[in-house]
């Protein structure tokens, strides 16, 4: 018997299972490492090695033959997964030592070194359990954190030193704090030095931090889970940098701005990069390990805010710096102080350098994005077809992975020195839905725009009710060439649906003033653009959509802008499924929302215009609310005090508590059932029949 497609997209995390990622190439472009489960619906991740030359995959590390269960995980660990959105088990993170003959891996808290020749894999003892392990540059070493300190292992001798810890409970060295790894895409708080003598080494305390409390009303017998939450406005943690070496020595490195964005250390520099508390100030600095002393490269300012970009800082070999700034009205790639892309080519990530060469992912059409290099001399353009692309680089060796509306799932290839192609394998499973995706533009604004229609829908036949299913959120975007984004609108469209995803002002890929838009107001242009994309479709398609009946749905931010959608406009929304909502900016975090919305305290009434509650007696649409109680990033309190709010104002919704569900909802039957749900509360709500 087949599976249904929830229970299929459930059981394969959206069909993320059994695709290769986490690609690492060996100097000499010999072996290309690789993370993918053993089948589509297998959860647990496998450690893999190509040969390039023989063109044979091996499989290095099976964590089921280690004897590991992923229910032992260390509580920092759950937390690091969360901010990474890692929805597997086995090997999820892993690094290597220069050469790539050595790999290191935690799994179920403990300490796994992998001799890459012959596979052999040996667990090490640590003094507790192990977070984000580290291999030296020499392979010699590992550096750990466990229980807050940064710990170096001897892989020879077995010696287990301390070489920093916390203070109290309230400090870690070693570790990405909050704010790094989930805004800012810093998940790593400890670097080793090339010559593997020293470390660059984050000490975060959270004592300023406020603190939270995750409560499970369904287990009362558990006391709450205490967190320390910096919402907007109110203290970040202090971090601080040092250099510490195996020696014994410790060296500060002292920063003036809020942030630690980004910090690196290869053979020509130590760098660091800073950012102000209000973001509009960006520092690159090069640093001293011996004494601290740090000395600034570049700064890069804006009105509205500085983007964090990744990859950079990076280094040619001749010391070239690599960088990406907004400049002339577009996001472009620097080399020295050359900019070397035109305004028009949105970069969006430095993926790799390669001796002289760069390898980046950019955008000329905010639907695609393309990856090309910068060879020192010219850009050369690498995917050549439509579509969505990442990849890696090393030793003149490529790793290029596919993703579009006209090929089914993600296809990796290997591109050798000498041009021949080898492909890796997707063990993901077939979703088994007909798409039918057209994209385009809409409305006043060109918007980026996807329109999803039922397999069996014949155009012009009957008007379909319509469900908006955007994220429509900055620094995010749902409107791209690639079958994946869509697999969920096509299962709602197979309901009955006309479904449309549009893409707003503050998403990528459409350059600097786009993006900068929704400066000081979430909710209107947000809001105002789903409406533009709703009637510039309906203009596209007069007699396939019936306006009479729409719908809008959303998760996190698209969860906002869907509860938003049938309070402000209710003329135009007529039902709203919210999952996860921000409703009040003031409970979120401080990085995020005061890039976009400012200090509270500087500009209340902007968090108030943003604010879901001055709107709550408005609501005469039915909204179903949606909240994972053991969400640590928007918290349950903001649906509850949303839905406290409509009650006072004595306007009926229904709320729908997910117990033990955090923010990525992973539990199989949770996922499948809350899509069963939401098809139904939507049609109930739009008296669509069947």
């Amino acid at each position: 018997m087949s599976q249904s497609f929830p229970r299929l997209s459930a059981r394969t995390r959206r069909f993320t299972l059994g695709v290769p990622r986490g690609f690492t190439i060996s100097p000499d472009g010999g072996k290309v490492l690789f993370l993918r489960t053993r089948s589509g619906t297998d959860p647990v991740t496998c450690l893999w090695e190509l040969d390039t030359e023989t063109h044979v995959e091996r499989l290095v590390v099976d964590p089921r033959t280690l004897d590991a269960d992923d229910r032992d995980l260390p509580p920092e660990e759950r937390a690091r997964r969360e901010r990474s959105r890692e929805q597997a088990g086995g090997v999820v993170a892993y690094s290597t030592d220069a050469t790539v003959t050595r790999a290191a891996f935690a799994l179920s808290g403990g300490l796994h070194v992998t001799e890459l020749p012959d596979g052999s894999t040996r667990r090490l003892e640590t003094t507790g359990a192990v977070i984000d392990p580290r291999i030296s540059p020499d392979g010699r070493r590992v550096a750990y954190v466990t229980g807050g300190a940064l710990h170096v292992l001897d892989l020879a001798s077995g010696e287990d030193r301390t070489l920093a810890a916390p203070e109290s409970p309230e400090v870690t060295y070693g570790l990405a704090e909050f704010i790094a790894a989930e805004e800012m895409d810093r998940m790593r708080g400890h670097w080793w030095s090339p010559s593997s003598d020293a470390l660059l080494v984050e000490r975060a305390d959270d004592t300023p931090v406020q603190t939270w409390h995750i409560a499970d009303p369904a287990n009362p017998d558990r006391p709450p889970v205490a967190q320390r939450y910096p919402a907007a406005g109110t203290p970040n943690a202090v971090t601080e940098l040092f250099v510490l070496g195996l020696d014994g020595s410790r060296v500060a490195v002292p920063y003036e701005q809020e942030y630690l964005a980004a910090a690196s250390w290869d053979a020509h520099a130590l760098s660091i990069v800073t950012l102000s508390r209000d973001q509009k100030t960006m520092r690159l600095l090069t640093v001293d390990p011996a004494t601290g002393g740090s000395e600034l490269v570049r700064e890069d300012t804006d009105p509205a805010w500085v983007d964090i970009v990744g990859g950079v800082p990076a280094h040619l070999d001749d010391g070239s710096l690599v960088w990406v700034a907004t400049d002339g009205g577009g996001h472009r790639l620097f080399v020295g102080d050359r900019a070397v892309t035109p305004p028009t080519l949105q970069v969006r990530a430095v993926l790799d350098v390669d001796h002289d060469s760069v390898l980046f992912s950019a955008s000329g059409d905010p639907t695609e994005i393309q990856l090309w290099t910068w060879d020192g001399h010219s850009l050369l353009p690498v995917s050549t077809r439509s579509g969505v692309f990442s990849g890696r680089m090393a030793g003149g060796v490529g790793v290029l992975s596919e993703q579009s509306l006209d090929v089914e799932g993600v296809s990796t290839t290997v591109v050798r020195r000498d041009g021949m192609a080898i492909p890796i394998p997707s063990y993901a499973e077939r979703p088994g839905l007909d798409l039918r995706v057209s994209l385009g533009r809409s409305g006043r604004r060109d918007l980026s725009t996807a329109v999803v229609l039922p397999s069996w829908h014949e155009p012009g036949s009957r008007p379909l009710p319509v469900l908006m299913d955007p994220y429509g959120g900055p620094h995010a975007q749902r409107v791209l060439n690639r079958r994946g984004g869509y697999l969920e609108s096509q299962w709602f469209a197979e309901q009955g649906f006309a479904v449309i995803v549009a893409d707003g002002r503050g998403t990528p890929g459409r350059g600097p003033d786009f993006e900068r838009a929704v400066l000081g107001d979430l909710a209107t242009p947000a809001l105002e653009d789903q409406v533009d994309a709703l009637h510039g479709v309906a203009e596209q398609y007069p007699d396939d959509l019936d306006l009479t009946k729409v719908a809008i749905r959303g998760w996190s931010f698209g969860g906002f802008l869907a509860a938003l959608a049938v309070l402000r406009r209710p003329e135009v929304f007529h039902a709203a499924v919210a999952g996860a909502p921000v409703t009040d900016w003031r409970l979120y975090d401080t990085c995020y929302t005061e890039r976009y919305l400012g200090h509270p305290d500087d500009q209340p009434d902007v968090y108030d215009n943003s604010s879901l509650f001055g709107d709550a007696a408005k609501l005469d649409r039915p909204l179903l609310l949606i909240h994972g109680l053991a969400d640590d990033n928007v918290v349950a309190a903001h649906t509850l005090r949303l839905s406290s709010a409509l009650l006072a104002a004595g306007r009926q919704h229904s709320v729908l508590p997910l117990s033990g569900v955090t923010h990525m909802t992973p539990q199989e039957v949770v996922a499948e059932n809350l899509m069963l749900l939401q098809v139904e509360f939507l049609k109930r709500s739009l008296h669509v029949l069947g």
